[in-house]
This record gives structure tokens, C-alpha cells and sequence, in this order.
């Protein structure tokens, strides 16, 4: 391999000049929104992560902060230091903003009934002051077949965990999508009285893998960083001012009521490992040769790489449009 070669998949290899790229990108959404969509301005929901505040910063290169609108959403299992963030990203970027509690209409629905009753099928004990959520087993465990368990923390704080039959962990996943659906929900309802194009606030990694919620966040009329890698994101983090206080958060799903990252539940790698990992597989670049520059073993960057396949061929039904019956 040629020194070139070896630059070329670096741990550097996904450095950004953050300048460059948020001017392109604000170029992008002006001519999206305006042009193409003939909207006014942009919709974003701030839930106090990296992602939804540099979309928002970018929102505001574009258009302007008098022609964004965001909303923070919280709910029962929602971690208040995430309202909090979510207002310093509105104060920041000098945009209106509303406050939208989502639990009552998440009550109506059944969220919270369902996913307790199926928790309940495997703790029976799991009543009021418990905690729970669901977890992955790392990627480079002894079996290849990795599958969810639930973790549950009662009030004392004892945490027990078990393994998730399949019917009690699909039902926990659907009644936890109710979620990041309301939340679309409201987002389009203010999108719509105010002329607005709704954003979606997907990074490459969620995007291109899937983790995301059909007709709930993966529902936008823009998606402005679906093309960057995380770390990326976090150097436009920096460039756009995002607070500190959001850039320092680790990055979280902040869906179930015991607190849970985003590796545990889905990527199962830190995000700098997964976006050169992810980089580097759609290179073609021979694992031997990513880890070093990825901290990692010839055969655990395989386990990666045959778990992004997996992943991928899993968002295929996610990325999939409405099919339709074609006339004669």
C-alpha cells in the first residue's frame, strides 16, 4: 500500500474544513426549501443532541434565525437535563421556540401501558418506581448471534437483567415508536400553520444503517446532515458554536426510562470506531488494514464489517417507499 493509501484511511481521513461544508450545506437547504418545496422557513425538533443542534445551526445559516422554529418535545422517561439543552440551543441560535410535553397524548396511545406490560412478561415483579430498558451484548462476545436483553432497576437501585423473548421485545420497540412518531406529528402540525418544510436530523451512521423510526424520525422533507459521519458533525459543531454542554453529552437515545447509549442499544462500537470503520468498508479497505487506525483487531473490524451488512439489509423495509400497484 502507498503512503497516499495509507492517508487515505487514517483516523484524519474524515477531517472537514466545517466552514466549507456549513456554507454548502446552507446553500442546499435555501435552495430545497425555497425553490423545490416553496416553503418559508424550517421546523426542527432540539432534543438537546449534537445532531438536532447543529441541524438547527445550519437551519439558521440558511434562512436565518426569524425562519427557523424549534420544538423540544419531552416526555415521561425523557432526562430533563435534555429540555434544558434543548433551550440553551434555541437561546444560542436566537430561535422562537415552543415546549410540547407529548406524555398525554403517549398515554392515550398506550405507550407506556404496552411496554410495561410486555416488560412485565419478563420481570413480573416491574411496577411503579421501576426503571428499565433494552440492551445488545457486545459485538465481539463469544457468539455471533447477539440478542436483546431487557435490564430492569427497581427502586433500590438492585438492576437485574434477563434475556427478551422475541414477541416481548418487538412489542417494547413498536410501543417505544410511538414516540419519535407524535413527535413527527408535532413537528408537521407547526410545520404546516407556519408554511415551513419539516428537517430530519439523521447523521450518516443513523441514516445509512437504520436507526431510526419509520414515519417517526426518519420522517423529514430534509434530511441536512444525512451525509455526514458523526465525528464529522462534531467538528460542524464546533465551527457553528453549538454549546458546549451539548458537544460534551454523550450521545444518548434518551427513549426508555433508564438512561441508555446509543452503543448498547445499536451500534455497539463508540462512534469514531463505527464512522471509519463504516468509511472504510465502503472503500473497500481490508480490515487488516483499518485496525490500527481504529483501535481495533483484523477480526473484530470483520465482526463490524458483517454487522453493517446485517444493518443494512435490516433498513432496506425502513428506507423502502410506499409501494404502489403500476397501471396497465
Amino acid at each position: 500500500m502507498s503512503h497516499l493509501e495509507q492517508v487515505s484511511f487514517s483516523a484524519s481521513s474524515l477531517d472537514i474544513d466545517p466552514r466549507r461544508e456549513a456554507d454548502r450545506i446552507a446553500a442546499a437547504l435555501r435552495e430545497q426549501v425555497v425553490r423545490r418545496l416553496r416553503r418559508k422557513g424550517l421546523v426542527v425538533g432540539l432534543s438537546g443532541g449534537i445532531d438536532s443542534s447543529v441541524c438547527a445551526g445550519l437551519c439558521v445559516r440558511a434562512l436565518g434565525a426569524d425562519r427557523v422554529f424549534g420544538i423540544m418535545m419531552p416526555e415521561r422517561d425523557s432526562d430533563p437535563e435534555s429540555l434544558q439543552l434543548g433551550r440553551e440551543v434555541a437561546e444560542q441560535f436566537g430561535i422562537p421556540s415552543v415546549v410540547e410535553d407529548i406524555a398525554p397524548t403517549l398515554e392515550g396511545t398506550g405507550c407506556y401501558r404496552r411496554r410495561d406490560e410486555a416488560f412485565r412478561s419478563v420481570f413480573p415483579e416491574y411496577g411503579p418506581g421501576c426503571r428499565a430498558k433494552i440492551v445488545l451484548p457486545s459485538l465481539f462476545g463469544e457468539s455471533v448471534y447477539r440478542v436483546f436483553s431487557a435490564v430492569m432497576e427497581t427502586p433500590d437501585g438492585t438492576q437485574q437483567r434477563a434475556r427478551l423473548p422475541l414477541d416481548a421485545y418487538q412489542t417494547i420497540v413498536a410501543a417505544t415508536n410511538f414516540k419519535q412518531r407524535v413527535r413527527k406529528m408535532i413537528e408537521y402540525f407547526h410545520a404546516d400553520r407556519l408554511r415551513y418544510a419539516v428537517v430530519g436530523t439523521p447523521n450518516r451512521l443513523e441514516y445509512d444503517l437504520g436507526f431510526f423510526v419509520k414515519n417517526g424520525d426518519g420522517s423529514a422533507d430534509v434530511k441536512p446532515i444525512a451525509h455526514l459521519y458523526k465525528s464529522q458533525v462534531y467538528q460542524l459543531a464546533e465551527f457553528l458554536g453549538v454549546p458546549e454542554s451539548v458537544r460534551l453529552r454523550p450521545p444518548t437515545t434518551d427513549t426508555y426510562s433508564l438512561a441508555q447509549s446509543q452503543e448498547e442499544f445499536f451500534f455497539s462500537l463508540p462512534y469514531h470506531q463505527m464512522d471509519l470503520c463504516l468509511f472504510a468498508k465502503d472503500q473497500d479497505v481490508p480490515p487488516q488494514e483499518v485496525a490500527e487506525a481504529a483501535g481495533l483487531t483484523p477480526e473484530q473490524v470483520e465482526r463490524v464489517y458483517d454487522d453493517i451488512d446485517a444493518k443494512r439489509k435490516a433498513a432496506e423495509y425502513l428506507h423502502e417507499v410506499p409501494l404502489v400497484v403500476s397501471g396497465h
